[in-house]
């Protein structure tokens, strides 16, 4: 979370703490987990969390349904405790847990990470994710992927990477973006992996878990960045599912970013998914599913029944990603000759 802030080893703390999201707090674990027990560093490098480790992440909620329901805190100070909500390093105070993952990290906060960015100066400003955040940039935006699925763990990553690889070996420069969900770096660093020159998600734009309100503006700041670096072509990942609360809807709704739409995959579950997620999007959105993907089609059985009641493709990502590919990559085409 705290990436773009090129934090050193040795910081320097406040005891008094802003309790805004974002607040950048430096925390002492005081339990060990067994499961859901690692920590995201700057680089994307997961690492074990033991009882004593003293971390830096940042204030914010979350509202995971495989996961923690957490809010941000109305009071933090040095001394109060709280709870690790996420392997990015989201700190709040958890509500709810899914029990696959147990009770979360209960943390002693230590105090505000304080920086300097003026020169020569010893005033300490108290740092938040927001500071070196993405700004807005061009409005001419390249033709978007978009890739939404009906709910976390759905393939919508998996799916996102065959479609960057098929673009990217197409000749295209191809940005990558998670647009929704609550900060953590690893999906967009496998979609660098697979071949994206450049990769965003909402935590560039200073955000730590989107919402309704932030999700339209974060979309429209990284379209823009990805717009001045060059792509041609933008794949959009929105986390949790088309009917979870991290602002997914919100941009299905904006008329603006749904105009530069190419193709949008659908990544489902089970086939319930799938007819509740095409109908949903059909008559709220007024959207078109141009595929199916996820586990809903990891054999002809779901693939049969989506293709037979929706007349829509079912393509599974891991098993058949060239044909993927090849039918996002002719409506990207078709995209992009409308354009000229």
């Amino acid at each position: 979370m705290t990436r773009r802030l090129n934090l050193g080893k040795t910081l320097t703390l406040s005891e008094k703490v802003e309790a805004v999201s974002g607040s950048v707090v430096a925390g002492r674990v005081l339990n060990d987990k067994n499961t859901y027990n690692q920590l995201e560093d700057i680089h994307g490098r997961m690492s074990e969390v033991h009882s004593g480790d003293v971390i830096v992440g940042a204030l914010g909620h979350r509202n995971a349904l495989h996961g923690y329901e957490g809010v941000l805190p109305s009071s933090v100070f040095a001394g109060s405790t709280s709870n690790l909500l996420n392997l990015g390093g989201v700190i709040g105070e958890c509500t709810s847990f899914n029990p696959d993952v147990g009770p979360p990290f209960e943390l002693e906060i230590l105090g505000q990470v304080l920086v300097f960015p003026d020169f020569q100066s010893r005033i300490g400003k108290p740092a938040n994710i927001s500071m070196n955040a993405l700004s807005d940039g061009k409005t001419n935006w390249p033709p978007v992927v978009y890739v939404a699925g009906t709910c976390m763990n759905s393939g919508k990553t998996a799916a996102c990477c065959s479609l960057i690889r098929k673009f990217a070996q197409s000749g295209l420069r191809v940005g990558g973006t998670k647009l929704t969900g609550v900060s953590l770096i690893r999906d967009i660093l496998a979609m660098r992996d697979y071949g994206a020159e450049w990769s965003y998600d909402f935590t560039d734009t200073g955000v730590v878990s989107s919402t309704l309100e932030s999700a339209p503006k974060t979309a429209r700041t990284i379209f823009g960045e990805l717009a001045t670096n060059g792509a041609q072509i933008i794949v959009a990942e929105t986390g949790d599912g088309i009917m979870g609360e991290y602002g997914v809807q919100a941009i299905l709704s904006d008329k603006e970013l749904m105009a530069h739409s190419a193709a949008l995959v659908l990544c489902a579950n089970d086939p319930v998914g799938v007819a509740g997620g095409i109908r949903d999007l059909s008559e709220h959105y007024g959207l078109k599913v141009d595929v199916v993907a996820g586990p809903a089609t990891d054999n002809q059985v779901g693939t049969r029944f989506i293709e037979r009641e929706f007349g829509v493709p079912g393509i599974n990502a891991r098993t058949r990603a060239e044909a993927l590919g090849e039918l996002i990559l002719e409506k990207v085409k078709a995209k992009m000759a409308v354009r000229k």
